[in-house]
């Protein structure tokens, strides 16, 4: 019997299925512009970038938008920064997603999120892009995958004040910090490669960012090896004060595992784990709490780490007795405390973990993602959320509220523009490098001037 389709409910499936019926694919040739494909596309629209070389910077405000590299014949579309531009991609739309470029050259990022939940990153090249290579912020439901990340002054992979994110198979070398997870929570990291960096695998607390806490992270099956390269971060940066030679940093961050992972060549230490005072000033903000809590520790193998550790690691070695450096190394703060867990803890060198409990988990096999079934609901912007929106998302990545990050502290900005929003706004427009030891800002000229006043009166009024 054949079954037959009520009109009305014909009409409806048509009317859901409209979107994807409407979307269109958008071809970019070389000599061509990704941006003004951009500017046609509409919701759910896919654009296609043929080899060639742009020499451009994208702003993608709109949701739904894909811009996929086409590949052929092993040549790759290359985004070319020439030393001059500042960032590649910036995007601010919900469920956007970037693939299959190859990004080179630029002073800023390659590819940074300015908000913009369900963003999809992944088989992107990222060679020498300045400040960050990949560099969501202020997101929710994040995929990071496949990419090959190298020649980066910062972090690699830099997932900032952003909930429910998967890091995985990505290669990050040659840079300072190879993958960190900053002011996040509920981020699954694994099988990455991280190898030659200054540090693999940061988890990190930040003082001075509207989100105050990092929990809930899985560092799982990732090779972590031969992280000794020099740190050639920014001078005064948080990450340039990071010792060669280490595989994992936990700083701060609460209810962090580690499992199944090769950590193995890192001169100073496999694994780190500290409080806020390693690198930062703990009372520069009283509202981020300063020690790891819940450490969970789970088998791992780790070798050959320790051979020639900073000096102040051979100290506590000399109070040790011991002419090895540690797998693992937990220093100061709550890291002594029982809550803190390891099994097979006499598999490692390890100093400041007597007093951590053994772990009645034994493994993670039960969490396969961190990513919310269905997707995260699109941020919705309202006018009385608007300009804090855009502060969080725009402005709060590099400007803490007290301390030094990639740009400079908001109090110093407030200093320098006090009653001028006018001056922050076109500012901000067109940027210029003021000071040999920042980086120039990226220009945030997409924005309309209106928004652009806005943010700017909202920044002179944060008060932390």
């Amino acid at each position: 019997m054949k079954k037959i389709i009520p009109l009305g409910l014909l009409w409806l499936s048509l009317f859901v299925l409209a979107p994807s019926l409407m979307a269109a694919e958008i071809s970019v040739k070389d000599g061509e512009s990704i941006q003004s494909a951009v500017n046609k596309a509409q919701t759910g629209d896919v654009i296609l970038v043929y080899p060639g070389t742009y020499k451009e910077s994208v702003y993608v405000d709109k949701d739904g938008i894909t811009i996929r590299g086409v590949v052929q014949d092993g040549e790759w579309p290359v985004m070319e920064g020439e030393g001059k531009r500042n960032d590649a991609i910036l995007y601010s739309g919900n469920d956007f997603t970037v693939e299959w470029l190859t990004i080179t050259h630029y002073k800023g990022n390659a590819i940074m999120g300015q908000a913009g939940n369900n963003f999809v990153i992944r088989y992107n090249r990222v060679i020498d892009t300045g400040v960050y290579g990949i560099f969501p912020q202020f997101g929710k439901n994040g995929l990071i995958e496949y990419n090959v990340l190298s020649g980066i002054e910062d972090a690699a992979i830099y997932v900032g004040m952003c909930d429910n994110v998967d890091v995985r198979h990505n290669e990050v070398f040659d840079n300072v910090a190879g993958i960190e997870i900053e002011n996040t929570r509920h981020a699954l990291v694994e099988n990455n490669y991280a190898h030659d960096n200054t540090a693999g695998l940061l988890v990190f607390i930040t003082p001075g960012l509207p989100i105050k806490t990092t929990y809930d992270v899985i560092l799982r099956n990732n090779f972590v090896v031969n992280n000794n390269t020099a740190n050639f971060g920014a001078p005064g940066s948080i990450v340039s004060k990071v010792p060669a030679g280490i595989g994992i940093v936990v700083m701060a961050a609460d209810d962090v595992v580690v499992e199944g992972n090769i950590v193995s060549g890192n001169k100073t230490a496999g694994l780190v784990v500290t409080d806020l005072a390693f690198i930062t000033d703990i009372s520069s903000d009283p509202e981020s709490e300063p020690n790891p809590d819940r450490m969970v520790f789970l088998d791992n193998l780790m070798f050959d780490n320790g051979a020639d550790p900073v000096a102040d690691v051979k100290a506590l070695m000399l109070t040790q007795f011991s002419r090895r450096g540690p797998d693992i190394l937990a220093n100061l703060g709550s890291a002594q405390e029982p809550d803190n867990c390891i099994i097979n803890r006499e598999r490692y060198t390890s100093f400041g973990v007597k007093k951590w409990s053994e772990c009645e988990r034994k493994d993670t096999a039960d969490i396969t993602t961190m990513l919310i079934p269905g997707g995260a609901p699109n941020e919705v912007v309202t006018t009385e959320n608007r300009t804090k929106l855009l502060y969080q998302g725009i402005c709060a990545g590099c400007h803490a509220y007290n301390m030094r990050m990639i740009g400079p502290p908001t109090l110093t900005v407030q200093a320098l523009y006090h009653n001028d929003p006018q001056g922050i706004a076109d500012y901000i427009a067109e940027p210029h490098k003021v000071r040999s030891d920042y980086p120039a800002m990226p220009p945030q000229g997409h924005l309309s001037p209106d928004l652009r006043r806005e943010v700017a009166e909202f920044m002179l009024s944060v008060t932390k």
